[in-house]
C-alpha cells in the first residue's frame, strides 16, 4: 500500500473514483484545483483517493474521500484519514470533513475519531439539481464533523 500526491491535471484520471463520493463535476470543480489529492494505490492500481482543502482557522477539510467499491470495507478510507492526522498535525489544528445523513458515511466518520461539529440547512437540496439518495435516505442536510490533530 502506497499514498501519493496527485497534482495539476492528472486529478482529473481519477474522476470514476472522485464521482463516487460526489456526483456532481460542477460541484468537484469548486475544490479539486484548489485542493491537495492523495491516492492510495496497491500494487499500481488506485484503491481509493481523498482531496481535502484549507478553510482557514487551522482547519483542513476532506472535500471527496472515495474507495472503489471492489476495495471497499478493507480498511482504506480509514488509512486515508490516519495518514491525514500523521501527515498535517503539525500544520493544523483540526480535520473537519461534511457528509448528507447517510447511514452509510457517518458511522464511518465516528469510527475515526470524528465528533459531530455543525449542520448546514438543505445544502443538498440547494447545490445539487438531482436529489441524493445513499443508504435509502434522500440526503438534505450537510452534517460537518471535526477531528482535532492536537
Amino acid at each position: 500500500m502506497e499514498i501519493t500526491e496527485i497534482f495539476g491535471e492528472e486529478k482529473r484520471q481519477y474522476m470514476p473514483l472522485l464521482l463516487l463520493a460526489d456526483e456532481s463535476p460542477e460541484m468537484l470543480e469548486r475544490y479539486l484545483d484548489r485542493g491537495r489529492m492523495f491516492a492510495l494505490r496497491l500494487g499500481g492500481e488506485a484503491a481509493a483517493e481523498c482531496v481535502v482543502t484549507d478553510e482557514g482557522g487551522g482547519v483542513l477539510e476532506i472535500k471527496n474521500l472515495a474507495v472503489a467499491p471492489e476495495f471497499q470495507r478493507r480498511g482504506f478510507g480509514r488509512a486515508l484519514i490516519e495518514f491525514l492526522a500523521r501527515e498535517f498535525a503539525g500544520e493544523f489544528e483540526a480535520l473537519a470533513a461534511g457528509t448528507g445523513e447517510s447511514p452509510l458515511t457517518v458511522p464511518f466518520y465516528e469510527k475515526c475519531g470524528f465528533a459531530y461539529s455543525h449542520r448546514l440547512k438543505d445544502f443538498f437540496t440547494e447545490n445539487y439539481p438531482e436529489p441524493i439518495v445513499e443508504g435509502g435516505v434522500t440526503l438534505r442536510d450537510m452534517l460537518y464533523f471535526r477531528r482535532e490533530l492536537g
